[in-house]
């Protein structure tokens, strides 16, 4: 009974090399059970199909005369695993950078005029803020995987790469009585006589405020810390024109359109991403 049944395995060992041997001859390769079989079983589909909302916090990391800092939201949908679309909002308020700090207390309550150099107020009232800015954007996410401590705690991890349009509210203050000129850097006619332009930048209209439009980059990471709940950092550039500090910046002694320049407000954002429906699917 014992060689019967080594015979049979041997003549089933044969057979399952013969075929192999018979396939490998016909299409010139070698295959075996795991060719047309999937790379990983009963994965989590951690963003595919879901919408994602993350209430979030972000303050800017470059910025030379005021930090913004706000809070507010993203919304966005995963198309698949690697592609989805979104649009971010952030209401915000100004700070004084420490640059600024150490500049107001050198300048005078009143401008002299045998200088250049602002008046506090004029200073001050040049400056503007941005109350509120977003994105609406595409989103790539090349890779993710799982992060092991101590080989005992696994959470899942993806990377993720933006582009799109930013759009930016900003303000600024200078009143009629800082901003007295009216015709910065030209002559202009009154009655009779020809008033010269004065060559004072300080009180002109700093020019900074208004809607803005301009691109957008951004990138970042999900940490899961359970099937629909994850830990988003965003790194996030909004570009777009600007004039900060609302001064003559190409020293042409007058405050124009020319002294804005394309500007790149980074800032670093934290946010609670919540996936909605909030049950995982699984692949086969």
């Amino acid at each position: 009974m014992k060689t019967k049944h080594m015979f049979l395995a041997t003549v089933g060992i044969l057979a399952v090399a013969s075929s192999a041997y018979a396939e490998e001859k016909t299409t010139g390769r070698r295959t075996n059970g795991l060719a047309n079989d999937v790379a990983v079983r009963h994965r989590r589909l951690l963003v595919k199909g879901r919408s994602e909302l993350a209430p979030l916090f972000e303050s800017t990391i470059n910025a030379d005369f005021r930090h913004i800092i706000g809070g507010g939201a993203k919304l966005e949908y995963h198309l698949g695993d690697m592609l989805s679309i979104g649009v971010v909002g952030v209401g915000s308020t100004a700070l004084d950078t420490g640059l600024v700090k150490k500049i107001k207390p050198t300048l005078e309550m009143t401008a002299d005029p045998a200088t250049r150099e602002p008046s506090l107020t004029e200073f001050e009232s040049h400056l503007n803020s941005m109350p509120f800015h977003g994105a609406a954007y595409v989103s790539l996410t090349p890779w993710y995987g799982k992060l092991a401590a101590f080989s005992q705690a696994y959470v899942a991890f993806d990377f993720y790469f933006q582009a799109g349009v930013s759009f930016a509210s900003l303000t600024s203050s200078c009143a009629a009585t800082v901003c007295t000129d009216k015709f910065p850097g030209m002559s202009h006619q009154e009655g009779a006589d020809t008033i010269p332009a004065d060559n004072n930048p300080n009180n002109d209209k700093p020019l900074n405020d208004g809607s803005r439009l301009g691109l957008y980059l951004g990138g970042g990471i999900h940490v899961f810390l359970s099937d629909f709940i994850a830990l988003d950092l965003t790194v996030r550039d909004y570009a777009f024109s600007d004039n900060p500090s609302g001064a003559d910046f190409n020293a042409n002694l007058a405050v124009t359109s020319d002294d804005s320049r394309f500007l790149h407000h980074i800032f670093f954002g934290a946010g609670v991403s919540i996936m909605f429906p909030t049950t995982v699917k699984r692949t086969n």
